[in-house]
Order: C-alpha cells, then sequence, then structure tokens
C-alpha cells in the first residue's frame, strides 16, 4: 500500500524511489537501516511479510512509535498551533526532558515540518514565496494512511549493526540509506569507519543489500567490490523562488 512519507528528510529519497524500487530483488523481510524519512518504505506499492523502519535518532523513531500507536492523541496537540517563525522559535528552544513521549513527537514533527532545508540540527524556520506552508488544520488526514501503514511494522531504536545482525537472513532485503559521506546537517555522526564496515557486512550478508549514496570517489573505493550505478537528482535547497535546481550525483551500490 503505497502511502506520502509523513515527515521532510534532508537526503531523502522521494525523488529517487521510481529509480530505486523496481531495482528491489524478491523478499520476505524488508529492513530500512537507517529509515530517516522512510520514503521507500512509505511510497513500495507492496507490503511485505514482515517490515523494518530502523534509525538511531530517538525522536524520530519516537514520532512513528507515537504515530503508529497514539495518532488520535498526537493529532490533538496541534488543535492551538499555527504556522508562525516565533512558535518554531518557542518550540526549538523549549525542549526539556518531562515532556510525553507524545508531547516530543508533537514538537518534533512541527519543527522538521517548518525546517529550512529539512535538516536535523541547525534548523531554522523555511519559508518560501512560491509554496504554501503545511496546514496544521488537516494532520489527522495526512497521517492516516501513515498510520495504517505503519501498524504490524517493527519499528526498532538499534544501532545499524545490530539491527543488520537481528534481521540478516536469506529471506531479508536491506536498504540502508545512511547519512552522506562528509555531510553536515545530520543529527548522528557517522565516520569513514562506518562505511567501511557496511562494506564488510555486505560482503558477509546472508540477505541482499542495496545501499545509496552521494557519489564521492572515496565512497566508490570503498564499496568498489559491488555493483555501482550512477544516478542524477536534481534538487533547490534554498528559499528563492527564481534559483536554479543543481544536479546531484547519487550512486547505488548492490551485493546482488
Amino acid at each position: 500500500m503505497k502511502t506520502n512519507p509523513i515527515i521532510p528528510w534532508m537526503g531523502g529519497k522521494r525523488k529517487l524511489a521510481s529509480h530505486l524500487i523496481p531495482k528491489f530483488p524478491k523478499h520476505t523481510c524488508y529492513v530500512e537501516l537507517f529509515c530517516g524519512g522512510a520514503a521507500l518504505y512509505f511510497l513500495k506499492p507492496e507490503q511485505s511479510k514482515v517490515e523494518v523502519i530502523n534509525d538511531m535518532d530517538g525522536e524520530l523513531i519516537n514520532l512513528y512509535r507515537v504515530v503508529q500507536n497514539h495518532l488520535e492523541e498526537f493529532v490533538k496537540q496541534f488543535k492551538w498551533a499555527l504556522t508562525s517563525r516565533t512558535m518554531f522559535t518557542w518550540l526549538k528552544e523549549a525542549f526539556c526532558p518531562g515532556l510525553t513521549d507524545i508531547q516530543r513527537a508533537a514538537r518534533f514533527y512541527y519543527l522538521q515540518q517548518h525546517a529550512f532545508g529539512a535538516k536535523r540540527v541547525g534548523q531554522n524556520f523555511g519559508y518560501a514565496p512560491s509554496g504554501r506552508p503545511i496546514n496544521l488544520c488537516r494532520i489527522e488526514e495526512n497521517l492516516s494512511e501513515a498510520h495504517i501503514r505503519l501498524a504490524g511494522t517493527y519499528v526498532e531504536h538499534l544501532t545499524w549493526q545490530d539491527c543488520f545482525k537481528r534481521y540478516d537472513r536469506d529471506y531479508t532485503f536491506f536498504y540502508a540509506d545512511p547519512p552522506y559521506f562528509d555531510t553536515a546537517g545530520y543529527s548522528v555522526e557517522f565516520g569513514y569507519e562506518q562505511y567501511v564496515a557496511l562494506a564488510e557486512h555486505m560482503k558477509r550478508a546472508k540477505g541482499k543489500v542495496m545501499v545509496s549514496l552521494n557519489d564521492h570517489s572515496e565512497m566508490r573505493e570503498v564499496f568498489k567490490d559491488f555493483k555501482i550505478e550512477s544516478l542524477d537528482i536534481k534538487y533547490s535547497l534554498t528559499s528563492k523562488a527564481s534559483a536554479k535546481s543543481k544536479v546531484s550525483k547519487e550512486i547505488v551500490i548492490c551485493n546482488y
């Protein structure tokens, strides 16, 4: 069941979904090791028998669990919410450990929906003269399909290594979308050695693995033992309506 991703995410794969999903091999268990905005999970047309989304970002995983299990209470948090630079600043500065999981999820969702460039850290209020802001009155309508889609999905908060070990079977397909190499704006540190470790896991995997990354010579060297395909994607990270789109080089790496 194809649905829309529920939050924008820096490096999200919505624009590449039509290129990546047809490359998925046959599988019974589908696992996203670094789910982020989980665009492919939401957009793939057929639901797998077992599905897992995993991420080390605790606020992100808390949001998915709340939408999965407490959508009605989550929606109530936005009864008096406005799209406002002032409210954005208040919520950005208001985090404290005393918030409930539902309050945390609502705060995270609001900030991520309004953050310029869908950044996770170093957030600034985003606006576009050519576009409309999110309609906070239609949150329940927008999330109802995601609520149904998440039912029966394992939502994990593990390191990618632990998630890999837990679900690696010959009928498993792992999709890995780690942070782009040598790029800022993510909430979790991910050094060069992590990509090397991911390549080693791909070599030993029982299941099939697809990795998507920014095209970088060092990444091509790390994953040189696998099939590598280049893709182009147009993007624009600016609030100016007249700005020209740039083309980003992406690589898709498979062990099958």
